[in-house]
């Protein structure tokens, strides 16, 4: 096993809508995709597209929904370890102006303990929080191996303080700044506090403030993609996970900079396509988006 990613299972359906609808009117979409989703799910599949063949612990219904999703992970050669639940979760997500609105619809009832998995020789694990059992054992059997443990931590859920003890990278969003009363610098200390090596918040069209090996603090700007261009910015957040751990996988001995700097351009390819699939980018786009936008005031000392 090369990686292994725990996560919420979505569906999801985006729209481009000129205005959202309310009582008894209609309105028509410009555009529509449907798509993968979820989290660690959205990384897991950014990882594959990138060359890397992730195992995914994700939850399955016996439904329509579910099959398809299992057809989609066929197409990307991702081995489904299921946890199953009664129905599919479900997004609405509507992208304007930068934003996503979402409407969601989960099921996290598991009718199943989680798989145990034979991961001897894994080399990196990526969670988001989700199947927090089963992200509690692996992120121990990683630990415990010196493999390199990753969470997207995008908002607060039961034993978050206890799994980010466990964790080699922590990349979390705002949302989880205002859940716990942080203020960035707060967040980090935090985050430093738990032992984790690598640590991030993920602020949009601003980039990232985040700490390096030496703990020191500093801020990778987004690229600056025009706003002409920008489609959709659901799941760039998921995709720069998923580029992060393809690069360190390949080059694990590279400063965490580099990492971060492959990831910042898979997003920028992400915003301007509509859906994840869509939105998932290959090296040569990744190679593309760093020669347009890239610029020695964008790069870190």
């Amino acid at each position: 096993m090369e990686a292994l990613f725990i996560g919420q299972t979505y569906m999801d359906a985006t729209m481009i809508a000129p205005e959202m609808p309310a009582g008894d009117d209609k309105a028509v979409a410009l555009d529509y995709a449907f798509s993968f989703g979820g989290n660690a799910v959205t990384a897991a599949f950014a990882c594959a597209k990138l060359g890397h063949k992730p195992d995914l612990i994700a939850t399955v219904a016996d439904d329509w929904l579910g099959h398809m999703f299992l057809d989609m992970a066929r197409q990307y050669a991702i081995p489904i370890h299921a946890r199953k639940v009664k129905r599919s979760s479900l997004s609405f997500i509507l992208p304007s102006k930068g934003k996503r609105a979402i409407l969601r619809a989960r099921d996290d009832h598991y009718l199943h303990p989680y798989p145990m998995l034979n991961i001897e020789g894994c080399q990196a694990l990526h969670l988001d929080g989700h199947q927090v059992d089963a992200a509690l054992h692996y992120a121990e059997i990683c630990r415990r191996q010196h493999a390199l443990t990753s969470i997207d931590g995008g908002a607060l859920r039961p034993k978050t303080h206890e799994l980010l003890g466990l964790i080699d990278v922590a990349v979390v969003a705002e949302r989880l700044c205002e859940q716990m009363n942080l203020s960035d610098v707060q967040m980090l200390d935090y985050l430093k506090s738990r032992g984790c090596r690598i640590g991030g918040i993920t602020q949009g069209e601003r980039g990232m403030l985040w700490y390096d090996e030496s703990g020191r603090v500093q801020r990778l700007p987004a690229l600056p993609v025009p706003e002409k261009l920008v489609v959709d910015t659901s799941g760039a957040g998921d995709i720069f996970h998923g580029a992060y751990i393809a690069s360190y996988l390949e080059r694990p001995d590279e400063r965490w900079v580099e990492h971060f700097l492959f990831a910042r351009a898979a997003s920028a390819f992400k915003i301007q396509n509509l859906g994840n699939e869509a939105g998932l980018p290959t090296k040569a786009d990744i190679m593309r988006m760093r020669t347009v936008y890239e610029t020695p005031e964008l790069m870190p000392d």
